[in-house]
């Protein structure tokens, strides 16, 4: 798989074409498709080549927003998490 970022030109494409606002939203759909996939899955209605899919679709948005919000932001956000992951997991 490439890194997010690898899709930069994609990116900058799909906010040249339908703006920020629409990916903002195109943003929330796929989340919420990607919940309802996870809850069928659970329940046996789907399958993980289902949740695969919205996966990806997740994952391509998730590239749009880092390159929105940028990627230096993200990477410190990011690193922030990990250090206090890192401490829940130490802690007994």
């Amino acid at each position: 798989m490439q890194p997010l970022m690898a899709y930069r030109e994609i990116y900058e494409a799909t906010l040249h074409k339908w703006g920020e606002a629409a990916q903002y939203d195109q943003a929330v759909e796929e989340c919420a498709e990607l919940i309802t996939t996870l809850k069928h899955l659970r329940r046996g209605r789907t399958d993980e080549t289902a949740v695969a899919e919205e996966l990806a679709d997740v994952y391509l948005m998730i590239g749009q927003l880092v390159y929105m919000i940028g990627e230096e932001r993200v990477t410190a956000a990011v690193e922030r998490k990990l250090v206090r992951l890192r401490k829940h997991l130490a802690a007994p």
